[in-house]
């Protein structure tokens, strides 16, 4: 394993961003620091970014939620003079492997949309207010904001040149929220991604590629306004005191086995598999609002969602061989499900709703995971309510049946929850459930109705279809082993197509469109050498040189 990537910081490691608070308004100031790439053989010049911005990115916005409830609006703007931001780095992008390529495209989709739903979720509104050129990646930034303003001044554009420039797409949802969100139409779009130079003043208005178009003169005061305007209209409860969000602890050993509070994760090299534990809480859930807010960070729901979340990441970007993730748990199904029950009672407050919001995105990251994902409900296991989402979301589910010799661990079972029926929705807007039964009602309505009661194998697997396979303690070891090997035996390109294409059944909507078809897409440009072979236009920029494409039509 080359250099690890560590996805844990905090401001004061950032080398890319600012913030300023004042009152119920934030400015997030872009200005990278060239010499500050994640990896050596790149500047990040023109305020492009790689993988090591958008961790900052990520890391902001996720304070912004848990550590300033204040805040009604965010407004993000360059910190340099005449440039917005150029897009994400094209001599990063051509040096990188392939998975390195598509793993960066991903992450930068989920941060964009993590910020995005801030508004409808949080209160807390995003604005773009663009000066200088905002092109490719940048304007794909200002995108999923909820309002873009731009200066009405002869260097001031929005563009996205990826297609002419690179033979590549927009990789971060550009080509989607410009037709889904902002209802561009499809011949306008058609020629706005198809000019290098991008479209300014008048006409990007006229097109909606922006919302707002201000003179220089009057352009900090009509950010300005706006930010106060929106941050007005939050109707949300006034938030209290924010949290802090704590530095994660973890441990590494030399094998790259991860230990965490609440979440051990253990690497089989051998058998390309890694095992996520999750361990349930040992202590019993706050009393009230007061104790959920001084324990702060430290609550369970809340800390065994960032190490959850922190361990997928870390297996996506520095694992890249492990074809199968395994989720276990072990702890008491009741008292997971207490800390749980106070949260969705407590919803008008602005921090349990915060960590049940968190639980939704690390769930989505969960989803979204090319890696083969398998749940083990063995005996002792938790897996109720929250945690029994990850079995949902599992490809396959094996479920221990009755007792096991020499086991005295209880028997083991799974418990379902009001939050497995609307708060964790998928990214086809359906939960997961609903898109296991996707047709189906009368099955989604026979799971509700056992709500709280602990299923054990027959009933999950045989009469409610929780689980793919109950299997006793005779075959569990066997049986699982099989599996294990022949799941990894297989491609993984075929893996990662069949599994994306299963997980995501039923309605399409603009996140699946973006992950499940854009990103898709991008996957195979990226191979494809009219992009990164050595004459291609992704290698060739900035020579001079244009791309030497081969002609024929896939």
């Amino acid at each position: 394993m080359g250099k690890v990537i560590d996805f844990r910081t905090d401001p004061s490691r950032y080398r890319h961003w600012r913030v300023e608070y004042d009152g119920p308004i934030a400015t997030l100031f872009m200005d990278v620091d060239e010499n500050g790439g994640l990896f050596d053989g790149y500047q990040l010049k023109l305020n492009s970014y790689d993988l090591g911005v958008d961790i900052e990115l990520a890391d902001i916005v996720q304070r912004m939620r848990f550590e300033h409830p204040e805040v009604g609006a965010v407004v993000l703007r360059s910190g340099k003079e005449n440039v917005f931001c150029a897009g994400a780095n094209i001599r990063m992008l051509g040096m990188a492997e392939h998975a390195d390529k598509v793993n960066f495209c991903k992450f930068t989709n989920e941060t964009r949309n993590t910020y995005e739903a801030a508004g409808s979720e949080s209160g807390q509104t995003y604005i773009a207010a663009i000066k200088g050129s905002c092109a490719g990646g940048g304007y794909e930034l200002a995108l999923a904001c909820d309002h873009i303003i731009l200066a009405d001044d002869s260097a001031s554009n929005v563009a996205l040149p990826e297609v002419p420039l690179l033979a590549v797409l927009p990789g971060t949802g550009g080509l989607t929220r410009v037709t889904d969100k902002r209802k561009v139409r499809r011949d306008l779009a058609d020629v706005f991604c198809s000019v290098e130079e991008g479209v300014k003043g008048a006409r990007a208005l006229d097109w909606n590629l922006v919302d707002e178009l201000v003179p220089n003169s009057r352009f900090d005061a009509t950010v300005a306004a706006r930010a106060a305007e929106f941050a007005a209209r939050r109707t949300r409860p006034a938030a209290g005191q924010g949290i802090a969000l704590t530095p994660l602890s973890r441990e590494m050993e030399t094998d790259g086995d991860l230990h965490y509070p609440h979440v051990d994760v253990c690497v089989d090299r051998g058998a390309r598999v890694a095992s996520i534990t999750l361990n349930g809480p040992d202590a019993e859930a706050p009393s009230d609002l007061a104790a959920l807010h001084a324990a702060g960070s430290d609550t369970w729901m809340l800390a065994a969602a960032r190490e959850l979340d922190d361990a997928l990441l870390h297996l996506r970007f520095n694992e890249l061989e492990l074809g199968v993730i395994v989720f276990k748990s072990q702890g008491d199904p009741a008292r997971l499900l207490a800390h749980e029950a106070f949260l969705l009672a407590q919803q008008d407050d602005w921090l349990a709703r915060e960590i049940l919001l968190y639980w939704k995105r690390v769930l989505k990251r969960v989803d979204m995971t090319s890696r083969s994902l398998v749940a083990l409900i063995e005996p002792g296991s938790c897996f109720a309510g929250t945690l029994a989402e990850l079995a949902f979301a599992a490809d396959r589910s094996y479920m221990a049946e009755g007792a096991f010799d020499g086991d005295n661990r209880p028997i083991a079972s799974i418990t379902l929850s009001p939050a497995n029926f609307g708060p964790y929705p998928m990214g086809n807007d359906l939960t997961r459930l609903q898109t296991r039964f996707l047709g189906n009602a009368d099955a989604v309505s026979a799971a509700q109705a056992r709500i709280g009661e602990a299923l054990e194998a027959e009933e999950a697997a045989n009469e409610l279809g929780l689980v793919t396979f109950a299997l006793d303690d005779i075959d569990w070891e066997d049986e699982i082993r099989v599996f294990l090997e022949e799941r990894a035996s297989f491609s993984p390109d075929a893996m990662t197509g069949m599994e994306a294409n299963l997980r995501f059944a039923g309605p399409e909507t603009m996140e699946t469109r973006i992950f499940g078809r854009l990103t898709a897409w991008q996957n195979w440009i990226f191979q494809r050498p009219n992009a990164v072979g050595e004459n291609g236009a992704l290698k060739r920029y900035g020579t001079g040189r244009r791309g030497e494409f081969d002609r024929r039509r896939v």
